[in-house]
């Protein structure tokens, strides 16, 4: 009975996706930008890269921009594999977000292993996110300059103890959000016309993590620091979330002037032992997404949407979670494309934007 279901469920989003606009089609209707992250090694793979090409207008790797790809030894940056990922988005007539300039994880061992001054730290950091956003200026429309700054949880407004920001930091520990400043400032230096934001988790909803970045942020742009937009994740594994927190969330930032770009959405689900949630918990997972997007396009100032890939195969859900949990995306491992996904364009197309 279970397996039926399933099927039925199945090919009823096969008939809509067969006769209907893709999701990039229909978002380009709605004045929303939908994108995905992706790896340029799977590029290779022809259903990989004809899914990207054909439902996405936004892209952004999911590490290849990151220190330890991008800037292997103090002395050699490597951008070959984000070129990559540039060249396929040129072909294809998308945008690129950048990701991540800032960031306590995947930095390479000649940076954490060493010890190092803060004056000596700050002057590595400049020297990089001068010369990553410069090698890609006017090929990246918008960055990620500093990432997950915050102390993990939602109930914590307090920043991360990190190499950039106290262990041992750049100097600036004693003057609060003074680094990220730095940073931002840096960054807009080496590309006036780039978007910058601010990326975190958690921090979807009204709490106590949220009320800190607004704070930060508002006083950003009160100080005239260049930052346009924040970032919020939106990895989520509750199937009823606050939407009107979010929604009111959203509101607030885009009240400073800011953009809101949900930069790393997914929803994981229960699976069984060989990967498959039920199909109760996809059809509710569906929901989640049409509320989402439905509550982004409430604010004029939400400008997009993106998930952290976009087929269950190489969805990063499983291995974190020792596989208890996945299924998380738009297309399932065959790249069809789920109840999830004509969830996601159905709200798109209600949509009446500004």
């Amino acid at each position: 009975m279970i397996r039926s279901l399933a099927c039925i469920v199945w090919l009823a989003c096969v008939v809509c996706f067969a006769s209907a606009q893709t999701l990039r089609e229909t978002a380009e209707r709605s004045g929303l930008l939908v994108g995905t992250a992706v790896r340029p090694q799977q590029l290779l793979e022809p259903a990989y890269a004809a899914t990207l090409a054909r439902e996405f207008d936004m892209l952004e790797p999911e590490d290849v921009m990151k220190w330890e790809t991008i800037h292997p030894a103090p002395d050699k940056f490597d951008f070959a594999q984000g070129d990559r990922l540039v060249e396929f988005a040129v072909a294809h007539q998308m945008k690129v977000r950048g990701h991540t300039l800032t960031w306590h994880q995947q930095n390479p061992k000649w940076l954490t292993e060493e010890a190092r001054t803060p004056d000596q730290l700050s002057r590595i950091l400049e020297q990089h996110i001068k010369t990553v956003v410069g090698h890609y200026r006017g090929k990246v429309f918008a960055w990620d300059v500093v990432n997950e700054a915050f102390d993990e949880g939602k109930n914590t407004g307090k920043l991360r103890s990190t190499v950039w920001y106290d262990n041992p930091g750049i100097g600036l520990a004693e003057k609060g959000y003074a680094y990220i400043e730095s940073c931002f400032r840096w960054a807009h230096a080496a590309d006036p016309d780039v978007l910058l934001f601010y990326n975190d988790v958690e921090a979807e909803a009204m709490n106590a993590k949220s009320d800190a970045i607004y704070a930060m942020v508002k006083d950003f742009r009160q100080r005239g620091v260049p930052i346009d937009g924040v970032g919020l994740q939106m990895h989520l594994s509750n199937l009823h979330p606050d939407v009107a927190s979010i929604s009111e969330n959203i509101g607030r930032l885009t009240a400073l002037g800011l953009k809101v770009h949900i930069t790393e959405m997914d929803v994981s689900l229960p699976v069984d032992a060989n990967g498959n949630a039920s199909p109760a918990d996809l059809q509710s997972q569906a929901d989640v997404y049409r509320q989402i997007a439905s509550a982004c396009l409430q604010h004029a100032g939400c400008t997009a949407i993106q998930t952290w890939g976009f087929t269950d195969t190489y969805s990063w859900i499983p291995w974190f979670s020792k596989h208890s949990r996945g299924a998380a995306l738009l297309f399932d491992r065959e790249y069809r494309p789920k109840a999830a996904y004509v969830s996601l364009r159905g709200a798109l197309e209600q949509a009446k934007r500004r």
